[in-house]
């Protein structure tokens, strides 16, 4: 049985890591910690755990052999180096960190600490991306050509804890970046992932357009990203995140190959569609994905305790997240430039 720790108890933990963990037969909840004292309190009264007022307290815990970092961005790389330091293996919610160094070193820590680090890059689990890596890996459409990929929703407002653009996600000190850094590190990572290459060049625009404070001031962090993506395997492509998709989530990656087209999340009815170069056309009905108001299981707690019983290595290591977090920063990179920036390979 491996106990977990949460660091972080905001929405995610609530509705993801804490019950996903609880729905598990070899994971048990056995210790919380938020900066809001009362609010671990009132989840650790009603899951029957404990809650500590520091984390250093929760990481002092014999009990805790592994922990989730949900905290906000700029404290993901802190919790997570402190908890690999106290022999904790651990899973942090994206982005990985808010700068490249801290990114690697969190990956140089777990190395040095012997412990494991995954990175819940979620969408990686989707069944309908589980089965369209199957079918591109399969040649199903040729060669990849150019692809779209997309991530968009009205925002966290209602989703954060503490709802509205007073929320930490709106805020530049606590979460660096916007929706950059909340969905285009998902759909980066995940076309990566899929097509099987690496993001070489980014050019970017990376902007704030509509989110207001109580003020009614831009909010400090972008709530649009645009990208265009050079890969190292010749394909080229766009990657689009936004906050301002005031209806229907859209959550679709298009992909062109040299035998056809791929959709995947793009059509309600289905969840893959393959228009081949023959003229036939094939569907492949998997669960639809999930969105802010329909959570179902994710998948990654599952695999994260399934790694650490088995000994075996995680599916999403933190090592293998760095690409997606370089393509990441260096698009903040060429939005402030105005230039195309490479992406350095590790």
């Amino acid at each position: 049985m491996v106990g977990i720790g949460i660091i972080g108890c905001g929405k995610i933990s609530q509705v993801r890591h804490i019950p996903e963990y609880e729905a598990n037969p070899d994971a048990r909840v056995v210790a919380l910690f938020d900066v809001n004292l009362e609010r671990a309190r009132a989840l650790a009264e009603a899951h029957g755990c404990r809650a500590y007022a520091t984390m250093e307290e929760l990481l002092a815990d014999p009990e805790v052999d592994a922990v989730s970092v949900c905290t906000s961005n700029a404290t993901h790389a802190e919790a997570t180096i402190a908890a690999l330091a106290a022999g904790k293996h651990v899973l942090c919610e994206k982005p990985m960190a808010t700068t490249i160094e801290d990114c690697e070193a969190m990956v140089a820590a777990a190395r040095e600490a012997g412990r494991t680090l995954m990175i819940d890059q979620n969408q990686r689990f989707a069944r309908a991306h589980v089965r369209a890596k199957e079918l591109l890996d399969a040649g199903r459409i040729g060669r990849v050509l150019t692809f779209r990929t997309t991530f968009g929703h009205g925002g966290p407002e209602t989703w954060s804890v503490d709802p509205g653009t007073a929320s930490w996600f709106f805020d530049p000190k606590r979460a660096a970046m916007g929706a950059m850094a909340d969905l285009g590190v998902h759909k980066t990572d995940l076309v990566q992932w899929l097509i099987g290459q690496r993001v070489v060049a980014a050019t970017a625009k990376v902007a704030t357009l509509d989110k207001r404070d109580a003020a009614g001031n831009l909010v400090g962090v972008d709530d649009n990203a645009l990208a265009i993506y050079q890969m190292n395997g010749g394909a080229l492509g766009t990657m689009t995140a936004s906050w301002t998709y005031y209806g229907p989530e859209d959550n679709s990656t298009v992909i062109y190959g040299t035998e056809g087209v791929m959709r995947i999340y793009d059509d309600p009815a289905h969840s893959i569609e393959l228009d081949l170069r023959s003229g036939e056309t094939e569907y492949y009905d998997v669960e639809a994905i999930q969105t802010n108001d329909n959570q179902t299981a994710s998948g990654v707690i599952d695999a994260f305790v399934g790694c650490l019983t088995s000994g075996s290595e995680p599916p999403v290591s933190g090592e293998s997240v760095l690409a997606a977090m370089r393509a990441v920063f260096a698009c903040v990179e060429s939005s402030r430039t105005a230039k195309t920036v490479e992406v350095a390979q590790g």
